[in-house]
């Protein structure tokens, strides 16, 4: 309910109606059969607008439901490499982080150094210098190569703008997602507990007919 005296009202069509009265407002409001709302209640007077005020709360709804479906959050991924890593598999992950780049995310390349290999940073930098330079037409190295316990690592920003799309829980796990070094499994292969085939049923014979019993078949 709007409580003050004065407001500097708007029609339906969005034209200047003045200042005027809230009462007299109202009665304007009800004689066209609409609704008197408060649109910016801090102004001095107060801006007071006729609609309807269903349907004003309809097309509210609707636009906020649009902006929260294209809203994108950006994400952190990880790519993990070893310092002895393979020519292949050094590509797939650089194929890898370049698709989270494109999804506008901002993607962390560590080197993981196991025993001895500490002893010798400079492979991993020369590594992340690699990575780096390969994807450099999708990201942009936050900052330099910063060993850290085990891990050497660096931040690359994407250069894209991020995607808008409906967020569902795959997505959301997809965020969570780390690439590791170890080699994932056969595409198509299934364990010796996963689906598997159903046990036949087993076939119950069928009862013969005692002795002189009548059949009701023609």
């Amino acid at each position: 309910m709007i409580r003050v005296y004065d407001v500097r009202l708007v029609d339906e069509d969005g034209s200047q109606l003045g200042v005027m009265r809230t009462a007299d407002a109202l009665r304007l409001a009800q004689e066209r059969g609409l609704d008197l709302v408060e649109v910016a209640p801090l102004a001095t007077p107060p801006v007071a607008r006729l609609l309807d005020f269903g349907q004003y709360k309809y097309e509210l709804t609707k636009r906020e439901k649009e902006a929260k479906r294209r809203q994108r959050s950006i994400t952190f991924k990880e790519v993990r490499i070893k310092p002895k890593i393979g020519v292949g598999d050094f590509d797939t992950k650089v194929r890898r982080a370049v698709e989270f780049l494109e999804e506008g995310d901002r993607v962390k390349i560590a080197v993981q150094f196991r025993g001895r290999e500490l002893t010798h940073p400079q492979i991993g930098r020369d590594l992340l210098d690699r990575f780096a330079e390969q994807i450099k037409e999708h990201g942009v190295v936050e900052r330099p190569p910063l060993l850290e316990g085990k891990s050497m690592h660096i931040s690359v920003a994407s250069t894209h703008k991020p995607k808008a799309h409906e967020p569902t829980a795959a997505a959301a796990a997809k965020s969570q997602t780390r690439i590791d070094d170890e080699t994932a499994p056969e595409q198509g292969a299934v364990s010796e507990n996963e689906n598997p085939e159903p046990e036949a049923e087993p076939q119950v014979p069928t009862p013969e007919p005692e002795a002189g019993a009548a059949s009701t078949g023609k």
